[in-house]
């Protein structure tokens, strides 16, 4: 039995595709492109919102402007929860799982749109405020394992006894490089680009958030 659970937000948590894609398009619109599909949007998701701007212009063949950035996060953070919706069956399960270990958050995401989701959908209230950590804060970005091997020392929980629960294949390499267990979650927007043949025999995967609790 696990006695750590760190979860990714977008795509494991939270089905957030639509809002980021319509925020996404709303600034390609701004600069005379043309909207791109939901989900190849979605399939962008992942490395923080950086990387997510680049691939959009990229994908509509035009050079991002210096503001494109700082644009996309305002044009976002007014759009936050529009949409967006945790998964059926993650509160009961956050509930559950509560009870038996303890709970983090790991996300590129920066920390204050973070937490204004975790609050707006009450998912809040499973996470302690210093097991929540963001893409903007201390430490790297995922797949970067610094983030991932503080929760694991703040909650004192050995490595053996820790579990990634992410949705793409930035969350896979993230457990990879701190040596740790990891739970693809296949039923997350994220799962759609990720290679196959890169699962191992002592990778977890569900179908399901319900499925978590037989872990």
């Amino acid at each position: 039995m696990f006695r750590l659970f760190v979860f990714d937000l977008d795509g494991t948590l939270i089905d957030s595709r639509r809002d980021i894609a319509d925020a996404a398009n709303l600034l390609l619109r701004d600069y005379g492109a043309d909207p791109l599909p939901e989900d190849r949007i979605g399939r962008m998701v992942g490395d923080g919102a950086a990387t997510l701007v680049a691939r959009a212009f990229a994908a509509s063949g035009i050079e991002p402007p210096p503001d494109a950035l700082e644009r996309f996060i305002a044009i976002y953070s007014r759009g936050l929860l529009n949409h967006t919706r945790a998964y059926e069956g993650i509160p009961e399960v956050l509930e559950t799982l509560a009870t038996r270990a303890s709970l983090a958050v790991l996300t590129n995401k920066p920390l204050a749109s973070t937490r204004r989701v975790l609050a707006g959908l009450d998912l809040a209230q499973f996470f302690d405020e210093d097991a929540v950590v963001g893409g903007d804060g201390p430490f790297p970005r995922k797949p970067d394992p610094a983030g991932l091997l503080h929760l694991a020392e703040r909650s004192r929980t050995a490595r053996g006894d820790t579990l990634l629960v992410g949705d793409s294949i930035i969350d896979w390499r993230t457990a990879r490089a701190a040596s740790l267990s990891i739970c693809m979650a296949r039923y997350g927007f994220g799962f759609e680009g990720f290679p196959r043949e890169a699962l191992k025999d002592a990778d977890r995967v569900v179908d399901h958030p319900s499925q978590l609790m037989g872990l």
